[in-house]
């Protein structure tokens, strides 16, 4: 475990065995050097884009001078010092000189950082705020990141402790502010954790306030902070008009209503999602855009689609990935591709040319507007330079190929992957025989599965019945039936694509492995046809040998697109980047940043609504990536709203809740973690509720200790009207479910953070960091099939192509050349953990550090965490574990909590962040 860095500028230490007095003079001895020292250390330099200049988080030292009240005595005065943190924000040299020039100036005429300190109490006289003390900061101090600034403050005798402190930015452009650090006072130093940009004072008069890092419940605040504190979450609300600015602090709700693009093309018009009961949806943050002149009740497309400043991403981040670069990067992939390729819609011609892709590679031919320069940089690693005119797209061969190159033409990795693959959250416990639709069926045809018992039972060897493999929890199921089916006529209406309801039914075999029994593709009654379902089983039990091979092998990659698609759309998207932003939202609306819980949730929250936006800007929209490359096309986002429709619990996101209910596991007070897995080397879910029970237990020390009793809860009235919010407006199209948990004991809060906590971090981290291991080799995991089965109502060359080329059928079912290599990108791109990534668990919050009760606690969670990597390194290297080893296999370790930056298939990092 790792203190977070709370830069504390070495002056503070030296103020411990140096007489303040001395700094105070040094200091000003060294502001007052004339415009020689000024021409001597300040570099002139240009504004970074469009004639901004930001200063980033640099450590500052800042000494001001503080307007003294002249009724003050000196004997009672009591001098402090104020060090203050901001960080350098990128920008190449010549940007350096220009704003350093700029902002010198500011320093000689003494207009750079204005502080205010406020206390913590009211004047006991007159029962009022006491005044402020305002000061002057000034440079001190220049590093690569870093900027320091020092001032000096003389305080009355009975100011009493500095609660809060506001801060007025005189520079020409923002700033973030990291830090600050009074020292002085007799216990101690007081510590202020900003992380926040201060707009200019000329774009924004408003004064910004930073609470020092003390948690306090509403009821606790001090009487000189409570006006303060209202207001600020006022203005962190808003007022609900106008179109928000990219600088705005402001956090809203709107609906998906910008996903289409009808004023380019009416066919680029989708559905709003959210508000309705045809289409509920969580809601997103309001960015206030003109509406759409050709559909009115749709938002107008923007370049930038605003999130709140603080909201945005770091540095770092944004050279790695942000919207500029990835769209731009993708866009370049497509033109190069575009120029190699004269058919849109060509496939590979056979296994060797897939191959070619982690071999030679495609070169890319020169490409326009500097769109190699926008690959580059958004996905530098897959771009390799030949010479100075040519280049290679060529990609990392995944570790699923690296250990075994015919690992996905396996049976057994096919079922292997639902319990330990990208989408453990899909397998679920047969409970009910025979199987039956639930939709109607005028529309649908007939309700009853072609799965039979004369199918399944003669390959559950030991069980006589189906009804015996049943009770003894044996059967198990993929189901993509009724949800699919739902568009399957619509879906097949677009060129390119096509789409089946299925099931795919599995057995435990005695060894904890899954074996594949059967597969049922139905398509609904359409173009006068009736309804044409069927069922394939794998070729051990096929009549035909070499017919039936293929027809399964063609109805495996249909189940795997399947898979793909609801993990994508489902199980990743709407689960975790969709439902978590109404929790980023409120969670800024309603509670206080001095909230404790507004503290232990916002690691959690961190960049979540920026990767949100950029999946609107070039993944989940219109003709965006996903819409290219998924079975469903364009109806993609409306089928997620139709899952959090027909499937989504805020109950259910919590892990154990869910495996009960997917019939994964059934509670056993003796057993570990009170469950018992029906499977038990389900290597999810195994690791997964080691997380989850350490998650749990860290957020039960810490509300445990603000709140020690149901009253607290109740009475207070930001923590209520979050989880009012949550329900009633960010998940607003689900509000009245019965299913929502009350807030009103201490255990209904850990119950209700711990789901969200594992939600923003475990979750997200088991379907998403694996995307590339396990799909950046397509055939393993084709995000969309094509064609429909051979043996759907063939024509009499259908048929023989089939007969006379079963490969070629298989490949040409596949995605196209350009549909595959542009998800290879995506999936990199996804699966890649960020430098600055900020893992659970790994460094304490300044603000904990202050509290022994918080500190011990934090401390026993980072324990555990290292405990718990230990255990799954044992559980992969135990030979009796199939499903995480064996010859060829993956180890499990998407639960391992820690991982350095790049594609490793572990780590988990706080948020929902990429």
């Amino acid at each position: 475990m790792m203190l977070k860095d709370q830069h504390v500028h070495q002056s503070i230490i030296n103020s411990a065995i140096s007489p303040l007095s001395s700094s105070i003079h040094r200091k000003h001895t060294h502001s007052c050097l004339g415009n020689s020292w000024f021409l001597g250390q300040r570099k002139l330099c240009f504004p970074s884009r469009q004639g901004e200049v930001r200063i980033g988080c640099v450590s500052l030292c800042v000494k001001s001078s503080m307007t003294r009240n002249s009724g003050i005595s000196s004997k009672k005065a009591q001098n402090v010092k104020a060090f203050v943190t901001v960080e350098r924000s990128g920008g190449g040299l010549l940007t350096n000189l220009v704003r350093d020039g700029i902002e010198g100036i500011g320093e000689l005429v003494g207009k750079t950082l204005v502080l205010e300190l406020l206390s913590n109490e009211h004047d006991s006289r007159t029962n009022l705020e006491r005044k402020t003390i305002k000061g002057n900061a000034h440079k001190t101090e220049e590093k690569e990141n870093e900027v320091h600034y020092e001032a000096t403050f003389e305080l009355p005798a009975d100011f009493g402790k500095v609660g809060a402190v506001l801060v007025e930015n005189e520079h020409h452009n923002e700033m973030f502010l990291k830090s600050i650090v009074f020292d002085g006072f007799h216990d101690g130093p007081v510590h202020l954790t900003c992380e926040s940009w201060v707009q200019p004072k000329h774009d924004n008069p408003v004064k910004r306030v930073f609470f020092i890092d003390k948690s306090y419940l509403p009821s606790q605040t001090p009487s000189g902070l409570r006006r303060l504190r209202e207001e600020e979450l006022g203005r962190l609300r808003g007022n609900g008009e106008g179109e928000r600015k990219s600088s705005d602090r402001i956090y809203d709700y709107d609906v998906y209503n910008d996903l289409g693009h009808p004023d380019s093309n009416l066919d680029l018009k989708r559905p709003v999602l959210g508000g309705s009961k045809q289409y509920p949806y969580p809601r997103r943050c309001r960015t206030g855009r003109k509406h759409s002149d050709s559909d009115p009740s749709s938002e107008k497309r923007s370049s930038n689609i605003y999130v709140p400043r603080d909201e945005t991403f770091s540095d770092i981040k944004q050279s790695q990935f942000n919207m500029t670069t990835i769209s731009s990067g993708l866009s370049a992939i497509s033109e190069s591709l575009d120029a190699i390729l004269t058919d849109q819609n060509l496939g590979f011609r056979s296994f060797e040319d897939i191959d070619t892709l982690y071999k030679e590679g495609f070169q890319l031919p020169p490409l326009k507007d500097n769109g190699l320069k926008f690959l580059q940089r958004a996905i530098p690693r897959l771009i390799e330079a030949v010479n100075d005119s040519q280049n290679l797209l060529r990609f990392d061969t995944p570790e699923t190929v690296k250990r075994d190159r015919f690992f996905w033409f396996s049976d057994e990795e096919f079922a292997r992957e639902t319990l330990a693959g990208v989408n453990p959250y899909s397998i679920r416990l047969v409970k009910e025989w025979p199987l039956r639709s639930k939709l109607e069926s005028q529309i649908y045809g007939p309700p009853e599965s072609a799965i039979t018992r004369e199918v399944i039972e003669p390959q559950i060897i030991g069980y006589g019945t189906i009804e015996e493999a049943i009770k003894e929890k044996k059967l198990y199921m993929l189901d993509y039936h009724d949800l699919f089916l739902l568009y399957v006529s619509k879906v097949r209406e677009i060129k390119g694509t096509t789409l089946y309801g299925s099931r795919t039914l599995f057995f435990l075999t005695e060894q904890g492995t899954l074996k594949p029994l059967a597969i049922e593709l139905t398509r609904p009654p359409m173009d006068g046809k009736p309804q044409w379902k069927q069922v394939f089983t794998p070729a051990s039990h096929s009549i035909s040998h070499s017919t039936n091979l293929w027809l399964w092998r063609l109805a495996k990659a249909h189940v795997l697109a399947h898979d793909a698609g609801y993990h994508e759309l489902v199980n990743h998207w709407l689960r975790t980047h969709g439902v978590m932003e109404p929790f980023v939202i409120a969670t800024n609306r309603q509670l206080s940043t001095m909230h404790p819980i507004y503290k232990l949730l916002h690691p959690h929250l961190r960049y979540t609504m920026a990767i949100n936006a950029l999946a609107r800007e070039v993944l989940i929209n219109a003709n965006g990536i996903i819409e290219k490359s998924f079975s469903p096309n364009k109806y993609s986002m409306e089928f997620s709203s139709i899952a959090y429709d027909q499937l989504w619990r805020f109950d259910l996101q919590a892990l154990p809740n869910d495996l009960i209910d997917r019939g994964m596991a059934e509670v056993d007070p003796n057993a570990p973690h009170g469950l018992k897995l029906t499977i038990e080397d389900y290597p999810f879910a195994s690791d997964g509720l080691l997380i989850w029970d350490a998650i749990k237990q860290w957020v039960t020390d810490f509300v445990n200790h603000y709140y020690p009793s149901p009253s607290f809860i109740e009475s207070d009235h930001e923590l209520q009207a979050w989880w009012r919010e949550i329900r009633n407006v960010g998940h607003g199209d689900k509000s009245e479910e019965p299913w929502w948990p009350n807030l009103k004991t201490p255990k209904d809060l850990i119950d209700i953070i711990t789901t969200t906590a594992w939600t923003a971090s475990a979750h997200h981290a088991a379907v998403n960091f694996g995307q590339y291991t396990y799909g950046g080799y397509f055939p393993n995991r084709p995000n969309i099939i094509r064609t429909k089965m051979p043996i759907e109502d063939p024509s009499k060359e259908e048929w023989e192509n089939f007969l006379n080329k079963p490969e070629q059928t298989l490949l040409e079912s596949f995605p196209s050349q350009i549909q595959a290599t542009i998800m290879m990108v995506v999936f990199n791109i996804l699966s890649y953990h960020s430098p600055d990534e900020e893992y659970i668990g790994q460094y304490l919050n300044p603000s904990w550090a202050k509290n022994p009760t918080i500190k011990a606690a934090f401390e026993r969670f980072n324990r555990r965490l290292k405990e718990i990597e230990g255990i799954i390194d044992s559980r992969n290297a135990d030979s009796n574990l199939k499903n995480r080893n064996g010859v060829g296999v993956v180890p499990y370790e998407q639960m391992k909590p820690f991982s350095g930056p790049g594609i490793t298939g572990k780590g988990i990092p706080y948020s929902v962040s990429i």
